[in-house]
């Protein structure tokens, strides 16, 4: 996660200086405010694939000796 967390600091600092040369208003500032958005979009979905685990799940990760975690064979 952190490489694409250095990506997005990267282009927030190219899109700093595109618009520092170009202008606010310019076509090249919107457009490198744009590849910042995307980045920082793809980070969000990253996070949100991970998947969940119950409360449960967190119990017995915790406390994996617990009745309610034991599993037995059959």
């Amino acid at each position: 996660m952190s490489n694409i967390d250095e990506q997005i600091e990267q282009e927030r600092k190219n899109a700093r200086t595109v618009c520092s040369t170009e202008g606010g208003e310019s076509g090249d500032c919107a457009a490198a405010w744009d590849a910042v958005e995307e980045l920082q979009a793809e980070a969000s979905h990253q996070r949100q694939t991970k998947p969940k685990k119950t409360s449960l799940e967190q119990y017995c990760d915790d406390n994996p000796d617990a009745v309610e975690c034991r599993v037995y064979d059959e």
